[in-house]
């Protein structure tokens, strides 16, 4: 792959509209949503708590994307540099857990560039991590972010592309030990993607993914995966979950702190077979 390579859109016109201000128009709702997003636009006003990551959701933007929001305005006022993005690989495409080095992502929105350097240092830290663009070509999971960044910061950023097919608890821990070894100071965000619980009723939704949401407070990752199994979460980004607790516990993080929790029912009305939704900080 060359520099010059840039990765298409694969969900535009799906996920979230492929015409710029179309899409900017739904992000703009997604902030000003009362009901489960911030209910305002960003920036936030400036504080003192300093961000090491988030989790957020990757559905469509009209069923997750104000839940969503609630993570992007805590970090809108924040001048992080890069971003490392882990998410799940919905489809079982290429590497068990790739990374892409090279390159830029197109949005309706505009174009982001990769930290080149960056992804080099993480993959190799890790036996675990291989450059494969092939394996991102097709997948949301990442893709439905970059809008939200470009939204609240108008300005210049980098990413570093990461997804997983392998999410167990062994792969995830390496995986978040080397962002971390490679990772310092205040310019970076962590980003893990994932919805939480398909297809259940929401009361049951709910009742699940709140006791997982807790083992992700705490940043205790044995936790995480005892409950994700007893309670047989099927949390789609798990791995990419860990993954972030690991990385920003070692870089210093203490906590997270729950923003919003909400189902695809909640938005929609559809209470019989939803989706769960989580946005999360960790400080």
């Amino acid at each position: 792959m060359n520099f010059e390579q840039t990765r298409s859109p694969a969900v535009a016109g799906m996920f979230y509209p492929s015409d710029k201000d179309e899409l900017s128009e739904s992000i703009h709702q997604a902030f000003l949503d009362s009901k489960v997003g911030p209910g305002k636009l960003p920036p936030m006003p400036r504080s003192e708590e300093h961000i090491y990551g988030i989790v957020t959701p990757h559905a469509g933007i009209t069923y997750s994307g104000a839940v969503a929001a609630n993570g992007f305005y805590e970090v809108s006022p924040s001048n992080y540099e890069d971003i490392v993005m882990i998410g799940p690989n919905h489809y079982g495409i290429g590497s068990k857990v790739a990374i892409m080095k090279n390159g830029t992502w197109d949005t309706p929105l505009g174009t982001v560039a990769i930290n080149s350097e960056l992804a080099g240092l993480i993959e190799k830290n890790s036996t675990l991590i291989k450059d494969d663009e092939f394996a991102h070509s097709r997948d949301h999971c990442l893709e439905v972010q970059i809008p939200f960044f470009l939204f609240i910061w108008k300005r210049d950023f980098r990413i570093v592309p990461i997804i997983m097919i392998s999410q167990d608890m062994q792969t995830s821990v390496d995986v978040g030990r080397s962002i971390a070894k490679v990772v310092s100071g205040p310019d970076t965000l962590l980003v893990a993607s994932s919805d939480f619980t398909h297809y259940e009723s929401n009361e049951e939704a709910h009742r699940k993914d709140i006791k997982l949401v807790d083992s992700i407070l705490t940043l205790d990752v044995a936790n995480f995966y005892s409950i994700l199994e007893r309670e047989r979460i099927s949390a789609c980004g798990y791995g990419a979950i860990a993954t972030v607790m690991t990385a920003a516990k070692l870089r210093g993080a203490t906590h997270g702190r729950l923003l919003r929790y909400a189902t695809s029912g909640d938005v929609t009305g559809d209470k019989d077979a939803v989706v769960g939704y989580s946005s999360i900080i960790f400080t």
